[in-house]
C-alpha cells in the first residue's frame, strides 16, 4: 500500500465522538479498552451521544478511567459485563445494575475468537500512526489483540500521549472505521508508600527469588515492596501480565535484564502497563519491552516454558487448610479471577519455579485476621488448596505443598498475626485439624533474624530461628545421626523422639532460652543439618548449650557458624556465657569452642569435659585460663 493511499483514507475516518458514537446500532456488544488506554472521551460519549442506544452491553477488564455507563438511569441503554470488577464499576454490580463473569485471564480471547463473546464494536485508544499507516495499542494489548482482530467496528481515539509499544500491538488504521483524535494525559496509577507491613512481606517473597528467576507480579503495594527488596539480584526477568514502575527501576538499575530467560530471552514480556508518565514515556519505542496478548502471557504452558518462573499474586484470604480466596469480600464480588490461577498452574509447572500468594495477615485495621478457619458464606475460592504452594504475610512463609492439613494449618497459623494464633488454634482442635495438645505458636522472638551464609565449602545455607513446624524436621534430622547419636547430644538417653518432646523443644521461652537451625535449600525443598539450643540458669545466668549437626554435613563449618549466630543471640539477651558438657572423644565440638574467641574454662570430670565459655574479652584478668588439656584435645 502506498503512504498516499493509506494517509487519504486516514483523512476519511477523521471524525468527531458524537458522530462517532452515533454509528453504533442498538443491541449491539461493546468492548472498551482496557486500564490506562481506556478511550475516555469515546466513554464520555457514550452517555451524551448515545441516546439512541438500546439494550447494548458494554465489556472490559479493569479500566483505570471513569465509568458512566453504569451510573442508575442507563440501565435501559447498556448493561456492564465485567470479565474484573474494578473500583469505578463496583458498587453498580453490588446493586445489580451490571454483571460479573467469572473466567481465567488467559481463556477470555478464546471467548473473543470463537465468538461465544461476539465483540460487534471495539472502542479502543492507540498511537498516532507510523510512515506505514500502523498505530500501536500501546499500553493494552491484553484481551484488545483479539478484540480488534474480530470486531465488526473499530472506533479509535488517537493520542499523541499514548506510546508506540512494541511486539503483537500494532493495527493497520485500514481496519479501523472511525478515528477521534484526542490530546489529553493517559490516567496514571500512582502508588501509595510502601509501610513497614508491606516492606516486611517483600522482604519475605524477595527471600525465595533466585538469581536469574523470571517474575511475574500482580497490582498493588506487596509486589513494588517485593521489586524493591530485589536490589542485590542478578539477571532477573520478567513474563507477567503487568508492568509497574518498580520494574521499570529494577530494569535502569540493571537488576531486570532478560538474560538468563529461557523464553524470549532479553525481552520483557506483558500484557498491559499501568503507572505513572514516567513510565509511559520510558516503554514508548522501546523494543525491550514486547506487549503481548493475555492469551500468550497468561497461557500457563507458555508460563511454564520459563524456568525458575516466580508469580507472586495477591489474596483478600486464606483458609487453614490453604484455599485462597481473592475475588470476593463480605460474600460479595470485588475484583475478579483474573490472571492468579494462570500464572500459580504456570509457575508449578516452571522448572524451579515458585507460585507465591502474598497478603497482609489482618484488614479492617487489625481487627481481622485474613487467615481464617473457614470462608464465611458467599466466599469463592478462586485458587484452590491443591494448587497453592506458598504462603506469605509479614510474620513469614508458609510453604504448604505437599503437606497434609495438620502441617498446613500449623505453617498457616505460624504466620498469622499474634492476636489470632490463639483463637485459629482453638478452631483447628475443634475440627481436628491439629493434635489436641498442640502448643500456640509465639509471637517474634528479639533474636527474628533470618541469615543465609556461605560456608567453607562455598556451600549456602540459611540460619534462621526455630518454627513450631519444625517438629518433624528435627524429629528426621535426631534419628538420621549414626550410632545412636542424638541422645547422647541432645534431650534425654532414649531411642525413640516422643512428639510431646520434640514439641518442647520448638516451643520457647523467649527470655529464657534460644533454639537456631540451619537449613539447606536445594530444588524449592529445605532440609535442617544443624539445631542448637541454649536454655539459661537464672542463679548463674549462664546457657547450658547443646548442638546437633547432621553427619554429612560435619566438617564444613556448619557448627562454628551455628555457635557464632548463638552467642550474638546470647549477648543481645545480656547472658554472660555458656555452660555444656562435651566428650572427651568429640573432638569436632570442642573445636568448635576452642576457635569460638570466647574464654573458657573447663574441668574434666570422668569422660566428659565440664566447659563455661564466657563472653567476656580473652584479656579479662578476672577469668582462669584455659584449661592446657582441652587446648591439646581441641587442637588434636
Amino acid at each position: 500500500m502506498k503512504n498516499e493511499s493509506w494517509q487519504e483514507r486516514y483523512a476519511d475516518k477523521i471524525t468527531g465522538a458524537d458522530r462517532a458514537i452515533r454509528n453504533i446500532a442498538p443491541g449491539r456488544r461493546i468492548l472498551i479498552g482496557s486500564g490506562a488506554a481506556e478511550p475516555m472521551v469515546l466513554v464520555e460519549g457514550l452517555v451524551n451521544y448515545g441516546t439512541h442506544l438500546a439494550d447494548n452491553e458494554i465489556i472490559h477488564i479493569l479500566t483505570l478511567g471513569p465509568a458512566p455507563y453504569v451510573q442508575p438511569g442507563f440501565e435501559r441503554r447498556c448493561r456492564h459485563t465485567a470479565f474484573f470488577i474494578g473500583a469505578n464499576v463496583r458498587d453498580a454490580i453490588r446493586d445489580g445494575r451490571a454483571d460479573f463473569m467469572p473466567i481465567f485471564l488467559s481463556e477470555v480471547p478464546e471467548l473473543i475468537r470463537t465468538r461465544r463473546v461476539r465483540i460487534d464494536v471495539a472502542l479502543i485508544q492507540v498511537s498516532p500512526p507510523d510512515r506505514h499507516g500502523y498505530v500501536s495499542l500501546g499500553v493494552s494489548v491484553d484481551i484488545m489483540r483479539m478484540g480488534v482482530d474480530t470486531a465488526d467496528m473499530i472506533i479509535a481515539e488517537v493520542n499523541p500521549n499514548m506510546p508506540r509499544t512494541h511486539g503483537d500491538s500494532f493495527l493497520h488504521v485500514s481496519r479501523i472505521a472511525h478515528l477521534v483524535p484526542v490530546n489529553y494525559p493517559l490516567p496514571e496509577r500512582v502508588m501509595e508508600p510502601i509501610d513497614d507491613t508491606c516492606a516486611a512481606i517483600g522482604r519475605h517473597v524477595a527471600s525465595l527469588i533466585p538469581d536469574g528467576a523470571t517474575l511475574q507480579l500482580g497490582i498493588g503495594n506487596i509486589p513494588e515492596a517485593t521489586l524493591a527488596a530485589l536490589t542485590n539480584r542478578v539477571d532477573l526477568g520478567l513474563h507477567t501480565e503487568m508492568f509497574s514502575d518498580g520494574a521499570m527501576g529494577l530494569i535502569e538499575a540493571g537488576v531486570i535484564t532478560g538474560r538468563k530467560k529461557s523464553l524470549l530471552r532479553g525481552k520483557h514480556v506483558t500484557s498491559f502497563v499501568m503507572g505513572t508518565r514516567k513510565l509511559y514515556e520510558w516503554i514508548h519505542d522501546n523494543p525491550a519491552v514486547e506487549m503481548r496478548p493475555t492469551h500468550f502471557t497468561n497461557d500457563p504452558f507458555t508460563i511454564a516454558r520459563n524456568e525458575n518462573m516466580i508469580a507472586i499474586n495477591a489474596a483478600l484470604a486464606v483458609d487453614l487448610t490453604g484455599q485462597v480466596a481473592a475475588d470476593t469480600l463480605k460474600g460479595q464480588f470485588f475484583s475478579g479471577i483474573g490472571g492468579q490461577v494462570d500464572f500459580v498452574r504456570g509457575a508449578a509447572r516452571s522448572r524451579g519455579g515458585k507460585p507465591i500468594i502474598a497478603m497482609r495477615s489482618t484488614a479492617k485495621q487489625g481487627t481481622v485476621s485474613r487467615i481464617q478457619p473457614v470462608f464465611e458464606e458467599g466466599a469463592g475460592v478462586v485458587t484452590s488448596r491443591g494448587d497453592v504452594h506458598y504462603i506469605v504475610t509479614e510474620y513469614g512463609v508458609a510453604d504448604l505443598w505437599g503437606k497434609n492439613i495438620r502441617q498446613r494449618t500449623m505453617a498457616l497459623i505460624e504466620i498469622a498475626h499474634p492476636d489470632f494464633r490463639v483463637e485459629l488454634l482453638s478452631a483447628a482442635k475443634q475440627r481436628r485439624y491439629v493434635f489436641g495438645d498442640q502448643a500456640v505458636p509465639r509471637a517474634a522472638y528479639p533474636w527474628q533474624e533470618s541469615r543465609s551464609e556461605c560456608l567453607r565449602t562455598a556451600e549456602r545455607v540459611v540460619v534462621r530461628p526455630v518454627h513450631i513446624t519444625d517438629e518433624e524436621a528435627l524429629r528426621d534430622l535426631f534419628y538420621r545421626q549414626q550410632d545412636n547419636a542424638m541422645p547422647r547430644r541432645f534431650l534425654s538417653y532414649r531411642h525413640d523422639n516422643p512428639r510431646e518432646e520434640m514439641q518442647q523443644l520448638v516451643d520457647l521461652d523467649e527470655v529464657q532460652c534460644a533454639c537456631l537451625v540451619v537449613c539447606h535449600r536445594q530444588d524449592g525443598n529445605e532440609t535442617i543439618i544443624a539445631v542448637s539450643r541454649y536454655d539459661v540458669d537464672p542463679a548463674t545466668n549462664l546457657a547450658d548449650i547443646v548442638m546437633v549437626v547432621r553427619d554429612e554435613w560435619q566438617g564444613k563449618g556448619v557448627g562454628s557458624l551455628l555457635m557464632k549466630r548463638m552467642a550474638e543471640v546470647a549477648r543481645s539477651q545480656g547472658i554472660n556465657g555458656f555452660a555444656g558438657n562435651v566428650s572427651v572423644n568429640n573432638k569436632a565440638m570442642m573445636a568448635i569452642f576452642y576457635h569460638s574467641q570466647m574464654r573458657l574454662v573447663t574441668q574434666l570430670v570422668e569422660d566428659n569435659y565440664q566447659l563455661v565459655a564466657y563472653f567476656h574479652e580473652p584479656n579479662d584478668p578476672g577469668l582462669p585460663a584455659l584449661s592446657p588439656s582441652l587446648a591439646q584435645a581441641a587442637r588434636s
